[in-house]
Order: C-alpha cells, then sequence, then structure tokens
C-alpha cells in the first residue's frame, strides 16, 4: 500500500510512513508473542531422592539433569508432601497435603481416594479447562482415574517396564509435543527409575554400570553387606538411566522449537526406597530434588535457599500460564522466588505421613525451619510401623554383631516402634541418628518447634487433631484387620 502512494509523498515522508507500519507490525509480533501462553513440562522421578551430582552426591554423574539445573534454578531444599508414591502425586495435583486432600495411601482398593470436593480442580482438570493439550507418559498411580482426565495417557499402554526405556518415553513425548502446533501443551513425564527393582540396565542404559564397590552405605543408614551394596549400586544405574532419558527428553524439546517458551519441573515423588528413607518424614524420605526453569523468571545457574513444597508446583503452573488459583490450595507459586526474591516467603517446611500399602496407618507430622527438624508419632505405644521398605535389607544387617551399640543400629531399631516426639539437629547430626526431644538442654527448642508444628495443623486444618477422627481410624485400619486375621 505505501508503494501505491509513494509517488504523492517525498522521500522522508515515505521513509517514515514505512519505518512507522514495520514498528507497528514489529509491536504486533511482540505483543502476540508476549500472549502466547508457554507450554508445561512436569517431570517426576519414581523414588528419587538427591542422590544427583548437582545435589553434591560424589558417587553418581548426572550430566542432563547438572545441565537443566544450570539453565535455571535449583532449590536446595525442597520436601514432597508424604513419602509414599499416592499421596506425594495427589498433592503435586492439587496443591494440597495428604491429609486435606484425603488421599493418604497408595491407589489400593481399601485406601481412600482423592476427596471428591477436590476432583474436579486437578492439575490436569484445570490446564484442560484452559485449552491446554494434556498428557501423561508412564506412572499416574492415583484414586479415581477420572479425577485426573488426561488427554492423553501413555500409563497403561506402555506399562510399568516401559517406562524404564527412556528412549521409548522420549520419542513418545516428542510425538505428543509435536502434535499440534496451535494448542499449548501440558506433559507430565513419569519416569518408573529408580524405582525398585533395579535392573542395572534397560535397553543398553547406562552404558557403563556402577559397581557395588564403588559406593559406601548410605548416609541415612550406615550400615552394609553385599545385598545392600549391590541394591545402592543398582539404584544409582537407575539413576544414571533416568539423567540419560533427561538429555533425550531436552533434545526432542529443543528439536520441536518449544524449548524457549517452555516451564520446566523436575523432581521426585519421593525419597529413595530404603529404610529410614521412603516412608518415613526423616529427611531422606522427605527431601527430593527441585528444578525450575522458568523463562522470564529464573535466570540461569541460580541456587535458591527458599524453603519449597511439592504443594508449590500446581499454584506455580497455574501462574505461569494464567489460570486462576482456586482459593482452597495449600501452596504458593514460585514467582517471587523464582527470581531471588524470598522475603514474605514460609522460614519452615512441613511434611507428613499416613500410611503406604493398606495398614498399618500410622500418622506422623514433621516440620523443619534452618537447624531443627521434629516429627510428631501420633500413635507411638498404639501402633506399629514399616520396619523396611522395597524389601531392604538394612534393618537386618544392622542387628548384626559388628554394628553393637551404634548409632545406625539404634536408629534401626526404632524404626517398628518410634517414641512420640523426635528432635534433630541437623546442622550437626544430618543422618538424624540422635533423639534429642528427651535432652533437658533442648527443652525450649522442642517446645518452639512444637508450636510451630501446631500452629501448621490447625492452618491446615489436619483432622487428625480431633481425637475422635483419629481413634476411628485407627480402630478401622489397625485394628480391625487385625482382629479378623486372628479368627480367620
Amino acid at each position: 500500500m505505501l508503494k501505491d502512494h509513494a509517488n504523492d509523498l517525498t522521500d522522508r515522508e515515505f521513509t517514515m510512513k514505512l519505518f512507522t507500519s514495520i514498528l507497528t507490525l514489529c509491536a504486533t509480533a511482540t505483543f502476540a508473542f508476549s500472549q502466547q501462553k508457554p507450554n508445561v513440562l512436569l517431570i517426576v522421578a519414581d523414588d528419587l531422592g538427591l542422590q544427583l551430582s548437582c545435589y553434591g552426591d560424589k558417587h553418581v554423574q548426572t550430566p542432563h539433569l547438572d545441565a537443566l539445573a544450570a539453565d535455571g534454578m535449583r532449590f536446595k531444599t525442597a520436601y514432597i508432601t508424604q513419602s509414599s508414591c499416592s499421596p506425594s502425586r495427589v498433592s503435586i495435583f492439587t496443591g494440597l497435603y495428604p491429609h486435606t486432600h484425603g488421599h493418604i495411601g497408595l491407589a489400593k482398593k481399601n485406601n481412600p481416594p482423592l476427596n471428591k470436593k477436590f476432583q474436579g480442580h486437578t492439575l490436569p482438570a484445570l490446564m484442560k479447562a484452559a485449552g491446554y493439550r494434556t498428557g501423561i507418559i508412564g506412572k499416574l498411580h492415583v484414586n479415581p482415574a477420572k479425577a485426573f482426565p488426561f488427554d492423553l495417557n501413555l500409563n497403561a499402554q506402555i506399562g510399568p517396564q516401559a517406562a524404564r526405556e527412556v528412549r521409548l518415553m522420549a520419542d513418545a513425548a516428542a510425538k505428543f509435543i509435536t502434535a499440534d502446533a496451535d494448542k499449548p501443551f501440558f506433559l507430565m513425564m513419569s519416569y518408573v527409575d529408580p524405582h525398585a527393582p533395579y535392573p542395572p540396565q534397560v535397553d543398553g542404559l547406562p552404558e557403563m554400570l556402577t559397581l557395588p564397590s564403588e559406593v559406601p552405605p548410605w548416609p541415612f543408614q550406615q550400615v552394609e553387606d553385599e545385598t545392600t551394596r549391590k541394591n545402592a549400586a543398582n539404584f544409582y544405574n537407575a539413576v544414571r538411566r533416568l539423567d540419560a532419558g533427561i538429555g533425550l527428553l531436552m533434545e526432542k524439546l529443543k528439536a520441536a522449537g518449544k524449548y524457549d517458551n517452555t516451564v520446566v519441573i523436575f523432581l521426585g515423588d519421593n525419597g529413595p526406597p530404603f529404610a529410614r528413607a521412603k516412608t518415613t518424614c526423616y529427611e531422606a524420605g522427605l527431601r527430593t530434588p527441585f528444578l525450575l526453569r522458568w523463562p522470564g523468571v529464573t535466570t540461569s545457574k541460580s541456587v535458591s535457599e527458599a524453603f519449597v513444597s511439592s504443594v508449590d508446583i500446581l499454584p506455580t503452573i497455574l501462574d505461569a500460564t494464567g489460570i486462576k488459583i482456586p482459593a482452597h490450595v495449600q501452596g504458593r507459586s514460585l514467582r517471587a522466588v523464582g527470581t531471588g526474591d524470598n522475603s514474605g516467603w514460609r522460614s519452615t517446611l512441613a511434611g507428613e505421613f499416613h500410611q503406604h500399602g493398606e495398614h498399618p496407618f500410622f500418622p506422623r507430622r514433621a516440620l523443619r525451619d534452618a537447624q531443627y527438624q521434629i516429627i510428631h508419632n501420633v500413635l507411638a505405644g498404639k501402633a506399629m510401623t514399616y520396619v523396611s521398605v522395597d524389601g531392604d535389607t538394612a534393618p537386618t544387617v544392622a542387628r548384626l554383631p559388628v554394628y553393637d551399640g551404634t548409632p545406625a543400629q539404634k536408629a534401626m531399631a526404632m524404626l517398628p516402634n518410634p517414641p512420640e516426639w523426635e528432635l534433630y539437629d541437623l546442622k550437626a547430626d544430618p543422618s538424624q541418628f540422635h533423639n534429642l526431644a528427651a535432652d533437658p538442654s533442648h527443652v525450649t527448642t522442642l517446645d518452639r518447634m512444637k508450636a510451630l508444628l501446631l500452629e501448621w495443623r490447625k492452618e491446615t486444618q489436619d483432622p487428625y487433631l480431633d481425637p475422635t477422627t483419629l481413634a476411628v481410624k485407627h480402630e478401622q485400619v489397625n485394628l480391625r484387620p487385625a482382629t479378623l486375621k486372628k479368627t480367620n
């Protein structure tokens, strides 16, 4: 159009008109780009604690996860809500603690599902309603399935073993990512590794195996024999296979041209499947890696001291995609801390436990600050809980004479029947072998931590603060099965 009028304009007028038109076009394109909703890639590793080289583990190299951490923000201290798969994942999907969302054990027949009043407010449901394509590749393991309406669900189709075939996972992700260029996507990649059992290699990965002779005892156990060393080595092999899969996944995302407009979150759903980690409220059970790459918010090579929780994932994703955060959500968006602004952020971090299988029900509540962690074993003396998990033999090894009198042996012996209160100095005793709850010199600290824990339980309306509710659940799960077993 400008050329048609060029003869009627001076050179200067023509140039200014053309320049103005170009600026208008650029501004329009910039506005359109700024209005483009970001994609979201949520990556969850099954049973992964802090066993990554970017978190300081010297017995494994995870270059691809290290690269993701370096390209965004790594949170030094992050908790999942419960060290058990299904409750943890439902917290990710709802932004709620298990005692609120109600899915307090694994997705099994006799365990309660997600509370009905929250079933329309899960992450896939909210993203789908906002116009996002939604997909999950790998493990879901939550009830009821209809409350998590992914457009694509490659959970049942590929099976649990295939979720270790990280090349297959990456190929499936690429197909989903590129399926529709006109709609943004929300994709959850749910890897089985490093969940037990631990096949050393799957599809040729990892290429070089970690050997049992190359790994020491777990810091939170400090006992070992041939079997525990083998399991630890193959756990690390699973971590390295996972890392290779993350590298392949990032390659697919970049090849599709989506990397620069995709929010990426990576975490483990609970701690590693070893005694004193998974199914406990110790740090080894509740702490997992947490990486965030949020274009326009996080900057590369940033490390945050902020205490973050898996309940923060839903509000963060909704904030990033411009979706209203439901009022009932208990987590907070990480936008501010993603920029390095920790002002007004939480100074404590809470986690909990209820049950893993269908029984026993053994509620725990835990809270930490910068130095101490307190654990309340709510039914101490009335019920007993797990000694081990996923076949880990370390508690049996700890009974060997070579460990007589050691803090490790005492800690293992305490697992099935812990005292009501536990208090640990995480700076002086990171392995949590020395319970200070009965130490007269720590009375003030114990009282302070008790008060903070009670405050959090009241704020989140913990139903098990009610003695009647607690007693009914104890009777229903712990006492009736035992009675039935005796009569059969």
